[in-house]
């Protein structure tokens, strides 16, 4: 009796076949019982401060060929931002309007939580402003104050519009020790002047602010240096000269001469707004902390498994179509 067969060859494919469910079933049993691996990480705590004031409402920036608002560009930032850091960082998340940061949360850790994070960020909104100044200096000592007591670095972003504008005799000073808080200034906003949006009690957009509608000047604390060749001055009764100010305040852009003032002033870095990315920025400013971290290795031991045992019939699938059935002869 004759077997037509090719016996070396079945017996190594077969061989191949059952070291490959072998190594499947190992890897199967792995997955089940191997712990998540511990392992040190470098990664950031961030305390991100948004400014929701009324002229972040100022639409001079673009997407898809529409005008995007400054503070729906700084949010699409923030939540591409989150994805980008390494699982183990961890944000925390301020309102600024005013003269002060309002904390809506302290740092959570982006990866484990960042549902909340993302929904947090995509929520908010100018309406949740308290008042409508927008004392820059001040709330940017503020919450440098906040980060360090948080033991973060800090991410405030803003388009440096004072409003009051500053006195004539400038920035605040800074009680803070300079650098001791690391971070990133984001000054968001185009460089060319834009109108202001304005909007009644309603929350509905009825036009843009007029010279007349915002103040000019501030005419609080010491007059400036022109003060005695204006108009109507009198030191004791007209101490600013007798004529209404005049000037853009009720236009808007982005402020990047005070910007970078404050950051030299506390201590931090300046980046402009131009896009997106606030990763590479941020990651040069902040500082680098060893975050404990796991990685679980049992989805990739698992996934390992299953693709050797699809290759394995899907190897057997294919000889089996492209091999004829042949008869065995006997004589």
């Amino acid at each position: 009796m004759r077997v037509w067969a090719a016996l070396p060859f079945t017996r190594n494919l077969r061989d191949r076949r059952f070291q490959a469910l072998a190594a499947a079933l190992l890897l199967a049993v792995l997955a089940i019982v191997v712990p998540p691996l511990p392992l040190t990480r470098s990664g950031v705590s961030v305390l991100a401060v948004v400014d929701i004031t009324g002229s972040m409402n100022v639409r001079d920036y673009t997407r898809d060929g529409r005008p995007v608002s400054r503070l729906d560009t700084a949010k699409a930032a923030l939540r591409e931002l989150i994805p980008e850091l390494p699982c183990g960082s961890r944000l925390a998340l301020a309102l600024f309007t005013e003269r002060r940061p309002f904390l809506l949360f302290t740092p959570i850790e982006v990866c484990a939580d960042f549902a909340p994070l993302d929904g947090a960020i995509a929520a908010l909104d100018w309406r949740m402003a308290w008042e409508g100044d927008s004392r820059i200096s001040s709330g940017l000592h503020r919450a440098v104050a906040m980060a360090g007591e948080l033991d973060a670095d800090i991410l405030f972003i803003t388009d440096g519009q004072e409003t009051p504008p500053l006195p004539a005799n400038g920035i605040p000073p800074f009680e803070g020790k300079p650098g001791a808080v690391r971070g990133l200034i984001v000054g968001a906003g185009g460089h060319a002047l834009a109108p202001i949006p304005k909007f009644n009690d309603r929350g509905r957009e009825t036009g843009f602010y007029a010279e007349s509608d915002v103040q000019q000047e501030n005419r609080f604390g010491p007059p400036p240096a022109d003060a005695e060749s204006r108009e109507g001055y009198n030191p004791r009764n007209a101490p600013f000269g007798g004529a209404a100010a005049r000037g853009e305040e009720h236009l808007s852009s982005v402020r990047e001469p005070h910007l970078k003032a404050l950051a030299a002033q506390t201590g931090l870095a300046y980046a402009h707004l131009d896009g997106p990315d606030l990763r590479a920025p941020l990651l040069a400013a902040a500082t680098p902390r060893p975050l404990p971290s796991r990685l679980d290795p049992r989805p990739f031991l698992g996934a390992a498994a299953l693709a050797l045992v699809l290759a394995v019939f899907l190897a057997g699938a294919l000889r089996a179509r492209a091999t004829p059935f042949t008869p065995s002869r006997m004589s």
